[in-house]
């Protein structure tokens, strides 16, 4: 596996070079969330489409794909992309921000889940992933050597923070905003991802 993982690093450093860290975006009418719950070997996809200024649910779809690959902190992409693009490409109604469960440039190659999706979907993504992967947080920001990759936030008091990072085609700035903006009261996670959540957990009950 250590051969591997040595060719998966070398293809996210590639990768990484493509993600574009600015704005590609013109209005935003619908926003996603997409999560994944396991049952097995399956991966649960939940993609949940809402509008983005009454987070009112306007799609969702599923799907779950049979996979091999480990979890390995920092290639999650590889275990967890190919239901994530399946689920996604079944929309109808295209998001205009993808929000991941997962890290979009904090990342130690900086190609964490969100920046590897939007890259296969070509679509703007943010990562809201609950545990820090590299660097350090200074006055909330997620700082890796010089660079500020993005940010600690606490969705609702007393909250586990969460560590927001623009995935791709997308600012630091704007990707802190929007999901503010999306946060609803009492849930700790951005609406469209805390639904997509909700929504992969019920139906891996359903499977079990």
């Amino acid at each position: 596996m250590k051969k591997g993982v040595r060719k998966l690093k070398e293809e996210q450093l590639s990768l990484a070079k493509k993600v574009v860290i600015k704005n590609e975006f013109d209005e935003i009418k619908l926003v996603a969330g997409v999560d994944q719950a396991f049952n097995g070997n399956e991966v649960i996809s939940a993609v949940v489409v809402c509008d983005y200024k009454t987070m009112e649910i306007i799609e969702r779809k599923t799907s779950t794909v049979q996979t091999n690959f480990p979890y390995i902190p920092g290639f999650l992409s590889y275990r967890e992309a190919p239901a994530i693009v399946e689920s996604v490409n079944k929309l109808e109604n295209k998001p205009d921000i993808l929000l991941v469960d997962g890290h979009g440039i904090a990342h130690p190659r900086k190609i964490g889940l969100a920046s590897h999706v939007g890259l296969l979907l070509d679509i703007p993504t943010i990562g809201i992933a609950k545990n820090l992967l590299c660097g350090e947080i200074k006055n909330n920001r997620v700082i890796l050597g010089e660079k500020i990759l993005g940010f600690c936030f606490i969705g609702k008091e007393n909250a586990s923070p969460l560590f927001i990072s623009p995935g791709h085609r997308i600012s630091l700035k704007t990707s802190l905003e929007i999901v503010r903006n999306c946060m609803r009261l009492p849930h700790k996670l951005p609406e469209p991802l805390h639904l997509a959540h909700r929504h992969a957990n019920k139906i891996r009950k359903e499977l079990i």
